[in-house]
């Protein structure tokens, strides 16, 4: 079965902003589930399972969408390994929040969680993601994450989980200038504005769904930004 990932660089669940590329990622959760209704589970680690978070998602992805919801919680509810796999099991889409990435990479290795959730993705499982939920699974991230940037700067570059090839930056609409400065030479970047979601099949970019946002190829060359746009995935799949 094929692999998806749907990433999205930003945008606000609760006013909306994002529903047209929920909207996408709620179809194809529909494609695998076939005649069953199709279930979404919401992994809001990075957000420290904020709850109110988690009932935003469950009013878009029910309310709006149709599909059933559900929520794994790990940061302060022990969950035990039946119980987790059951939920993993039953999802055919798992959404990854926002918040706080280098908190969601360090808790998912402490606590074994990336390898259940790479196991769900590599069985055919959609996952997508936002801002922190977006930027996770490449080699490197542009990160406000307060434990990797301290004091000195709002952003920093960090090793991330590395399924995907290259850095990815999220908000690049509002972080362009900070990232400009940030970025080490001769690197390529996968930049994704707000109300933009970049596609994965199989590991392999298809491009992007814009909602207003885009995203581009980003390169720095002797102190010279250079972006590329990236074509849209809306007829790949």
């Amino acid at each position: 079965m094929d692999r998806y990932f749907i990433l999205l660089g930003g945008g606000d669940l609760r006013a909306k902003e994002t529903l047209p590329l929920d909207i996408v990622i709620a179809d194809l959760a529909k494609k695998h589930a076939g005649e069953k209704r199709a279930c979404a589970l919401f992994v809001g680690t990075a957000s420290h399972d904020f709850m109110p978070y988690n009932n935003t998602f469950h009013k878009t992805y029910t309310g709006e969408l149709g599909l059933k919801t559900d929520v794994i919680l790990t940061v302060y509810t022990h969950m035990d390994e039946e119980k987790q796999k059951a939920k993993l099991d039953a999802a055919d889409l798992l959404y990854v929040g926002g918040g706080d990435t280098v908190f969601l990479i360090n808790h998912w290795k402490e606590t074994g969680l990336d390898q259940k959730i790479l196991a769900a993705y590599r069985e055919g499982k959609i996952v997508a993601g936002l801002s922190a939920g977006a930027i996770c699974w490449f080699e490197k991230m542009y990160t406000d994450s307060e434990s990797a940037t301290g004091t000195d700067a709002p952003y920093a570059v960090c090793p991330a989980m590395g399924i995907l090839p290259g850095g990815a930056c999220p908000h690049y609409n509002e972080r362009r200038a900070d990232f400009a400065e940030a970025i080490p030479e001769g690197e390529d970047w996968l930049c994704i504005e707000n109300n933009a979601a970049v596609v994965y099949k199989n590991e392999q970019l298809l491009g992007v769904i814009q909602n207003g946002g885009s995203a581009f190829w980003v390169r720095k060359e002797s102190g010279k930004i250079m972006e590329e746009e990236i074509k849209s995935a809306e007829t790949l799949f």
